[in-house]
């Protein structure tokens, strides 16, 4: 008998009322927007009311190096926050929002799976509560801006051959990443270059992320770098008056979005840039809501623990000022069999040595986080019904060497059950005092910064500037940006900046070609290898495979 499919098993559960869920939080209905029965916004009002009161400890929940045999993330973090509520803790978990384009290009749905899930799951994956329609809308406004300056005068002297705003939107279409513009004569505007990226790639999705108030949001709007004078000064957002129109287009979806888990655990779903091109974690507002309303807030950052978990230490809790209490690092035998060199075809199958191949990866990302970061952790084993017994206890023998212990995790069939010895080890983790650090610190130069990630992260040799990468390193420096942390746009399937290279791989470069200021969210992005901020769709995209009844039900979204 074939097993439910993910929105099989969400349609099958009633959720509870979200007034209901809130009133478990202490949020009155007075600081609720509901948005049906389901999902509400909560007003900002909520921190302030809270304010005085100790936060809960904080909990990450990080990968290994993403294969195509899954890992299982999401649902670990749904599953450790319903475990936690078993052992009567309580516990609110902080989430991103789901991309259209990965909802309809590869992964389906990313609410967590089996019965792990945050609900409900239809509206969280597909238009949830208007929230990247916002952001969205708020750049595109920005780019509309910037070019109607140009053909009312140019004022500001824009070199429109050093135009960096681009417009976006919320799907994979590759057919949009570089497009010519202001074609049909005068009055349509000045022809030009241009592009899209994908709406998660924004700079106002990272802005909206890290944002701590709608009177931050503005600010921070107003710092965008949109292009250079032909004297090769930034012109701002702030140049052109955008910001206050788009903080008004932002205002609302700024509230953190409250929904629940299969279980009825409390649930923040809110912002969503990814981790390959961004900083990959959801907003600090509802992390800082989960954390004043819960004893524990388990929160996630996207790809492996190199990309996201790297970014959210280095960036949002930097620039937050947020300190963890525990990691939990997740992975599969099947995906470790994978990095050792095992076919797709044959992860079912045991195979010691495929498996001893490919532990380096996971035991690689845990040394970072114990030796670089000095933070606990715990290895969370997403388990199948093919993993054997020696598969399993070779994981745990490995860890074990470097002192950290190994929970297994069968949420996805269990649900918070499934959680319950990952949640044990967990709550002793995260009450033991730790030295939490960052990988570099504030004043080194950026090239220096770039160096100690990929040494000290990646574990690779060194990092290479092309002399395009030198020279604008050297400019932001000029301009004030040196201080900033850098955000590296890298492969998320290899410590290295070849997708090809997976495990743990030894005696590589990483190669930097491009630097840009992302000066609103406040961070250096350094481009590596192809990564690109406009996806593309797969020959089989996952749209094909969605569907809609007559009565409205939703099929196929994973």
């Amino acid at each position: 008998m074939s097993l439910p499919s993910d929105i099989e098993i969400a349609q099958s559960v009633t959720p509870r009322p979200i007034a209901e869920i809130a009133r478990r939080l202490g949020i009155g209905s007075e600081r609720l927007e509901p948005y049906g029965r389901y999902k509400a916004k909560v007003d900002h009002d909520v921190l302030e009311e809270k304010a005085g009161k100790a936060d809960g400890k904080l909990v990450l929940v990080t990968a290994i190096t993403p294969t195509p045999a899954g890992e299982g993330k999401t649902t670990t973090t749904v599953g450790l926050a319903d475990g936690l509520a078993r052992l009567g803790k309580s516990v609110v978990v902080a989430l991103r929002e789901p991309s259209l384009g990965p909802v309809f290009g590869v992964k389906g749905g990313a609410a967590g799976g089996g019965y792990a899930q945050v609900v409900p799951m239809e509206d969280i994956n597909l238009h949830f509560t208007g929230d990247f329609h916002a952001i969205g809308a708020a750049n595109n406004l920005l780019a509309a801006m910037l070019d109607n300056h140009i053909h009312q005068g140019n004022a500001l002297d824009v070199d429109t051959r050093n135009v960096t705003w681009r417009r976006c939107v919320d799907m994979n279409d590759r057919q949009l990443r570089s497009v010519v513009d202001g074609l049909g004569g005068r009055t349509n505007g000045l022809p030009r270059e241009d592009g899209f990226d994908i709406t998660v790639a924004s700079e106002v999705m990272a802005i909206f992320c890290l944002a701590t108030s709608v009177a931050d949001l503005k600010a921070r709007l107003s710092r965008i770098i949109v292009a250079y004078s032909r004297t090769g000064e930034p012109i701002t957002a702030g140049d052109l008056n955008a910001q206050g129109a788009m903080t008004a287009l932002l205002k609302d979806a700024l509230r953190p979005n409250l929904v629940q888990t299969l279980e009825g655990t409390p649930a923040f779903v809110h912002g969503g840039p990814f981790a390959n091109i961004a900083h990959g974690c959801n907003s600090v507002i509802a992390t800082r809501m989960a954390l004043s309303l819960g004893d524990y807030a388990i929160t996630e950052a996207g790809f492996g623990a190199d990309l996201g978990a790297e970014k959210f230490l280095d960036i949002k809790c930097r620039v937050a000022g947020l300190k963890p209490d525990a990691v939990v690092v997740v992975a599969t035998v099947r995906a470790l069999k994978m990095h050792g060199g095992a076919a797709k075809d044959q992860l079912g199958t045991e195979d010691l040595d495929a498996l001893e191949a490919g532990l380096p990866n996971l035991l690689r990302h845990v040394g970072n986080i114990t030796e670089v970061y000095r933070l606990p952790c715990v290895v969370a084993v997403n388990q199948f019904p093919t993993d054997t017994p020696a598969e399993l206890r070779l994981v745990e023998d490995r860890c074990r060497e470097l002192g950290v212990n190994v929970a297994q995790s069968e949420v996805w069939a269990k649900g918070g059950e499934g959680g319950l010895a990952l949640a044990e080890e967990v709550v002793r983790l995260a009450n033991r005092p730790n030295s939490f650090a960052f990988s570099y610190p504030d004043e080194l130069p950026i090239e220096e910064k770039l160096h100690a990630v990929a040494t000290r992260v990646y574990r690779a040799d060194g990092v290479d500037l092309t002399p395009q990468a030198k020279a604008q390193a050297k400019a932001l420096e000029e301009l004030g940006f040196g201080g900033l942390p850098v955000c590296v746009a890298k492969t998320q399937y290899s410590f290295s900046d070849d997708p090809a290279l997976l495990g743990a791989p030894e005696g590589f470069r990483v190669t930097v070609r491009e630097l840009k200021v992302s000066a609103g969210a406040g961070f250096v992005v350094a481009l590596t290898g192809d990564i690109m901020t406009m996806p593309g769709l797969p020959k089989a995209p996952a749209a094909e495979r969605i569907d809609v009844d007559a009565s409205g039900r939703i099929s196929g979204l994973f």
